[in-house]
């Protein structure tokens, strides 16, 4: 049996670079005294009485600038950890970091209570006599617009001081998943054993033409699931409840208010958006795993089934090197000009990207770019053109972030999440566009479309759609007092798999265990933004095809953009309008178009 390889043993062209964060963990442990020792001194505005134009500039120059500095500290124990959850010294940094972090915090509710004892007339003022406090404009309106839920200034410090103990729950998570959590090994149809991990289920092996390799992964997968099942819904219990207590403590109608306050997004527009997709998407995706099924050869398509490709035909799902896919990008986005192209060129040529498989890496693919400095991105290669697909969309955010980071401040950098995942999803339709146009055989079709659809909207629009879901079901349950358990959580993900999928797929015990094995359900309402953002690149892709070039510089002015601006300013300056959810059916109906060219060339 081939062993997963310890990171040590990963050649280093396989990995991401960090010394434009730090050359060594000596040099990030020296940053980190510097600014722990900074956060344990009173912050200068501390206890201040009266603030000008210049003093509140000070202060927000200030905040900043150790913001910056604590977010490359931050990034670099990340992605450290990320790389390998079983080192002990990574493990060690992670700590330390959560301590910098909470302090960051407390340090933070310090300036936030300082600003809003302001009259707003008073910020109006010092903007109008300071012209260099422009930049902070948006920053210091949206902390006013949270003013109504904020604690009073020592229960937001101490609240603050207490985030490391408060995200212990996602932190147990990934500590179990990727550090404890053992597969058994599994033999495929030639009698070969195959070692079996978070990862290489994910990546590899849920999509294997061999049928016997991809059942025994899943129950392998499914029944290490079976023995964590109560530990990891304790976890996730202890998140559900900490978001619902600090909502009722700050007065929101519920932890679904709060959480999408931030994303300036009201809770009619995330209902909308989750149920016009869910209702949109179950019957053209209904059609597309019953084709697969027939194209299969299969008497009944399992859980287990879904991400194989369409066709058990080797020539409809090559083989691709990252070099081939990273070519293949870069060629996809010359439309969105010189500039988006070349960061595309950089990011697979400078090592940006950490694409190799070793016992302890953090399972999925992220995208972190630290404020000024070159994006990393994370994810596991396995040689089909779903890592293509997935290595474009990390590249997007890529993309995305290092623009915006060139035109704005750190405080306006990062945009809304409700607008995350468009650039992202974006790239991959640019990526499936190029190949379309390469070719003109039948097979390349049926190929690009197979991919568009098992990849892009079938893991951005359905997978996730079934998270959003989830996480709505979950939070009305917390709200009424439903008690969460193993079985109460697992119960609820058979019911959003069987309510979406019907009777085209054979929904298992182990089916509705798979709320274990995604993140996401820690960080927030994350999960329905894959469904907005698809949604806004699918119009923007529709937009390039007809406009061109004043599309590609419409859509280049949102990227810079950062978070200078509201999710929906965003949209309406790539001339999209997301008043209503027209655009939301719309693209539910472009993926049932897609089935129907499937259809027709099958």
């Amino acid at each position: 049996m081939q062993e997963r390889m310890s990171r040590k043993a990963v050649p280093s062209s396989s990995t991401w670079d960090l010394s434009d964060l730090f050359p060594n963990p000596e040099a990030w442990e020296q940053e980190r005294i510097q600014i722990q020792r900074i956060l344990n001194e009173p912050a200068p505005w501390k206890g201040q009485g009266t603030w000008d134009a210049q003093a509140l500039l000070a202060a927000l120059t200030s905040f900043e600038t150790l913001g910056i500095r604590v977010n490359h500290l931050a990034a670099y124990a990340q992605l450290r950890l990320s790389e390998d959850n079983s080192n002990a010294e990574s493990q060690n940094r992670a700590g330390k970091i959560g301590e910098v972090t909470a302090l960051f915090q407390a340090y933070t509710a310090d300036l936030e209570s300082g600003v809003l004892r302001l009259e707003d007339d008073t910020i109006e003022e010092a903007m109008q006599q300071e012209r260099a406090l422009a930049p902070f404009r948006k920053y210091l309106l949206d902390l006013r617009e949270a003013k109504p839920f904020r604690l009073s200034e020592e229960s937001e410090y101490v609240l603050a001081s207490l985030q490391e103990a408060l995200n212990l729950p996602y932190k147990f998570y990934q500590r179990s998943k990727l550090s404890d959590m053992a597969f058994s090994a599994v033999r495929d149809s030639e009698g070969a054993v195959r070692p079996v991990s978070f990862a290489l289920y994910e990546n590899d092996y849920a999509l294997n033409r061999d049928p016997v390799l991809r059942q025994e992964a899943y129950r392998s997968f499914t029944a290490t699931l079976e023995a964590y099942k109560h530990g990891i819904a304790t976890a996730y219990a202890g998140e559900v409840k900490r978001q619902t207590v600090v909502a009722r403590l700050r007065g929101y109608e519920s932890a679904t208010h709060m959480l999408l306050h931030p994303q300036q997004i009201g809770a009619e527009s995330y209902e909308r958006i989750i149920e016009t997709l869910f209702s949109g998407l179950a019957p053209h995706m209904r059609r597309f795993v019953r084709l697969k099924q027939k194209n299969l050869g299969l008497e009944q398509l399992s859980y287990c089934d879904l991400k194989v490709p369409f066709d058990n035909v080797p020539s409809f799902m090559p083989t691709i090197s990252f070099k081939e896919a990273g070519q293949m990008i870069v060629d996809a986005t010359r439309v969105m000009g010189p500039e988006y192209s070349e960061l595309m060129k950089q990011g697979v040529a400078r090592r940006w990207v950490d694409f190799a498989d070793n016992q302890g890496k953090a399972t999925g693919a992220f995208c972190n770019t630290p404020y000024g400095k070159q994006a990393k991105i994370l994810l596991t290669w396995t040689g089909n053109m779903s890592n293509a697909f997935l290595l474009a969309h990390e590249l997007g955010h890529a993309g995305h972030f290092m623009l915006a980071g060139r035109h704005q401040r750190f405080l306006t950098y990062r945009p809304s999440i409700f607008f995350i995942e468009a650039p992202s999803t974006l790239n991959e339709l640019l990526l499936a566009e190029h190949l379309r146009n390469r070719s003109d055989s039948r097979e390349m079709k049926r190929s690009v479309l197979m991919n568009q659809l098992n990849h892009t909207y079938y893991h951005n629009f359905v997978t996730h759609l079934l998270e959003a879901e989830m996480q709505r079901r979950v939070y009305a349950a917390a709200d009424i007092g439903v008690t969460l358990t193993a079985v109460s959580l697992s119960a609820m993900k058979g019911g959003v798999l069987s309510d979406f999928w019907g009777d085209a797929v054979h929904i298992d015990a182990g089916a509705r265990l798979t709320w274990m094995s995604q993140p996401h359900y820690y960080m927030g309402l994350y999960p329905y933004t894959y469904g907005a953002g698809l949604t806004v690149s699918t119009v923007m892709m529709a937009q390039i095809r007809e406009e061109g070039t004043d599309a590609v510089e419409r859509w280049l002015r949102v990227l810079k953009a950062g978070g200078s601006k509201r999710p929906l300013e965003l949209l309406q300056l790539a001339g999209i309008d997301f008043s209503d959810a027209r655009p939301v059916h719309n693209a539910a109906a472009f993926v049932g178009s897609l089935v129907d060219e499937l259809e027709a060339l099958s």
